[in-house]
């Protein structure tokens, strides 16, 4: 029995082996007798594959004005085929071109998280622990996690024998040595060792390509701004795909040499954008030329259109820098300002400063990282908090009249101070009658009123209110955002800090609360349009990148209703109102061809500063919108250290004159450009 399952195994193992033999007998007559014409005629001897690079799609504001658009520019690349084998070789052709760039003052591909200090050290590049373990990793130098930066330069310097080299060189060397390994450099995967080059570079290089043997430089598309200085916030950069970047996009069919977006809507659009790759073929003839065929085009990105106006967003920056850069300040300027559409969610404009300009990112980086206490790369519109101050009295306001807590016809004394719990609370106001009600209230921001709210509503109730106008809840644009908190004794317990009951009043004019400038620009908005929550977006539609085909079409999404009665509503808006017409806001907006609505806040802080220099500041809000009796537009305008929130007037008052008296108002207007519908 064991005798004939022996048999058949090798009667098994013979059948597979011969199947083998007559596969490879069949293609090998294929290749040389059946195909042998068509290898004939193209006189090819060897073939690769390379990428063609997808060129990324365009960024457009909602009326059709490009943002972010592309150019052609050359790029310097090593081709396996033709690149030297030797390590002696590659490291004294690899050091001619660096020379060759330096002494031009051009920059080239240079990643290696190693640096070489003025004390002539080897030191770890900081923020760059990912790509220092991959360096370690046992796929590159296999060293242990405690390798110091000499360490790993010590390894480098002995796997690409750069020992004839000075340390410093061989830094410079090694950089592109080890980025080549670890982006597989070969016939498959070319390397590019310099983007962006000048033409005369270019040109130098090509004279000496006897020298430079497998040096090409090739026409690729890079990102042009129109004006770099425009949300760049909102924009956003690319750069060259990361090593823990591929490592998690690989399988979506990103290679080791791609550009991808960095942040901003770059990188939260990058599937939209990204376009799909092409592929060419480049056979080598037997008289030694080359043909280049083109197997698969690529696909421009798609195209997306904002709801940026870009007039808009650049009068909102302007205003905004120069207000605050002239107000006395004890802390470096800071602030900024959101504008959204009532009645879609659109954001016409999202403005921070201090900003910076997308077109010299790359260059002004180190400077504008090292920058901590202005943080000019921090998107502060989305992602900081602040304490809102007053402008959080309409939302109490709403609460108590919705809650029967108080009437139109409610009348609260204020003497300057409020006593609760036998304690005094202040109201530092300068009241035109001792005794408040809402609207007067709500225009001359009585403390004590709001203090009585507060203590008849209660911080439950209070914040019921609060998440229905959309304040400590994500607003639903794009971006990353902030969430900020609301004030209870479940977010004081997480902090490890008692509630006390005194914390009712205060919240309710504004302490304890955390919120970013768009939610108090959409929380305005709500109140504007009567209690409608719109989700915000940053994007009105994306199309194809020959516009043939809508990819997405942005409506407004409604994401709550609050219900609120109208009449109680009217009795908030009469308040703002009140305060923009005849309170200290009259002198700003009376000339303007609209009706205002708004109200300021202040609340305190302590900045700290990168020396560790702690001080006590205000901040200041004002949140508004326009017009009053058919609202179009709602904002929000924070200004960090600013010790008196009128100070900020003149920034809505830029805002509302350049939106409603403007030719066509450009924020309003449909879009008229036939590319985008």
């Amino acid at each position: 029995m064991d005798r004939i399952s022996a048999k058949g195994r090798v009667i098994t193992l013979i059948s597979i082996f011969g199947a083998v033999i007559l596969l490879f007998f069949c293609t090998l007559v294929k290749i040389q007798i059946i195909d042998a014409p068509l290898h004939a005629a193209d006189g090819s001897i060897a073939s690769r594959t390379s990428v063609i690079p997808a060129t990324r799609g365009e960024i457009l504001d909602r009326n059709g004005n490009p943002l972010v658009t592309n150019r052609q520019g050359n790029s310097i690349v090593f081709e396996s085929a033709n690149f030297p084998t030797t390590d002696s070789e590659r490291n004294a052709l690899i050091y001619s071109l660096i020379r060759l760039f330096e002494l031009n003052n051009e920059e080239w591909t240079d990643n290696l998280p190693i640096l070489y200090d003025a004390r002539g050290v080897f030191v770890f590049e900081e923020d760059r622990e990912y790509d220092i373990a991959v360096m370690k990793s046992r796929d590159m130098l296999s060293l242990n996690d405690y390798a110091t930066a000499q360490n790993c330069m010590d390894a480098l310097i002995d796997m690409f024998h750069l020992e004839e080299y000075t340390p410093a060189d061989a830094r410079k060397i090694a950089s592109v040595r080890y980025e080549m390994k670890r982006l597989s450099f070969s016939v498959s995967y070319p390397y590019t060792f310099a983007e962006d080059v000048s033409t005369k570079l270019v040109a130098r290089i090509k004279e000496n390509s006897a020298y430079y043997k497998g040096v090409t430089a090739e026409i690729v598309s890079y990102r042009e701004y129109a004006d770099g200085t425009i949300a760049p916030h909102l924009l956003g950069v690319v750069g060259a795909i990361s090593a823990e970047e591929y490592a998690a996009r690989k399988d979506d069919g990103y290679g080791m040499n791609d550009v991808i977006g960095k942040s901003g809507l770059e990188s939260a659009e990058e599937s939209y954008l990204k376009g799909k790759d092409g592929q060419r073929m480049i056979s080598t003839n037997a008289d030694g030329s080359k043909t280049t065929k083109i197997i698969q085009p690529p696909q421009q990105g798609n195209t997306i259109i904002t709801t940026i106006d870009s007039h808009l967003q650049k009068v909102v920056q302007d205003t905004l820098s120069q207000t605050l850069n002239s107000i006395s300040k004890p802390i470096p300027s800071a602030g900024a300002a959101v504008v959204v559409k009532v009645n879609t969610g659109e954001v016409l404009a999202s403005a921070t400063y201090p900003t910076y300009d997308n077109a010299t990112y790359a260059e002004d980086y180190e400077d504008l990282a090292k920058n901590r206490d202005g943080n000019p790369l921090y998107n502060r519109a989305l992602l900081s908090t602040y304490e809102p101050g007053s402008t959080i009295k309409m939302s109490v306001a709403l609460a108590a009249l919705e809650e029967g807590v108080i009437t139109e016809d409610t009348r609260i004394f204020c003497s300057g101070t409020y006593r609760y719990l036998e304690q005094n609370f202040k109201c530092e106001q300068a009241h035109t009658t001792s005794y408040q009600n809402v609207i007067t209230a709500l225009c001359e921001s009585c403390n004590s009123f709001f203090y009585d709210c507060g203590k008849n509503l209660g911080y439950a109730k209070m914040n019921e209110y609060r998440t229905m106008l959309g304040l400590a809840q994500k607003t639903g644009v794009e971006l990353s955002e902030a969430i900020g908190v609301m004030d209870s004794p479940e977010y004081r317990s997480s902090l490890g800090q008692p509630w006390y009951a005194g914390y009712n009043i205060q919240t309710a004019i504004g302490q304890g609360n955390l919120f970013t400038p768009i939610q108090l620009a959409n929380y305005c908005a709500i109140i504007a349009n009567g209690g409608t929550r719109y989700r915000l977006h940053f994007i009105k539609s994306i199309k194809s990148y020959d516009y043939s085909e809508t990819i997405l079409e942005n409506v407004p999404e409604v994401l709550g209703k609050a219900g609120f009665r109208p009449e109680n509503l009217d009795l908030v808006k009469r308040g703002m109102y009140r305060f923009c017409k005849v309170g200290y806001g009259a002198k700003y907006f009376r000339e303007l061809p609209v009706d205002v609505a708004g109200k300021t806040g202040t609340s305190q802080a302590v900045w700290t500063g990168s020396d560790g220099r702690r001080v006590k500041i205000n901040n200041a809000f004002f949140v508004s919108f326009a017009p009053y009796d058919d609202p179009e537009i709602a904002l929000c305008i924070v200004g960090e250290g600013v010790s008196t929130s009128t100070s900020l007037l003149p920034i809505a008052q830029d805002i509302y004159d350049f939106y409603f008296t403007s030719a066509g108002s450009v924020g309003n207007a449909p879009a008229e450009n036939k590319l985008i519908g």
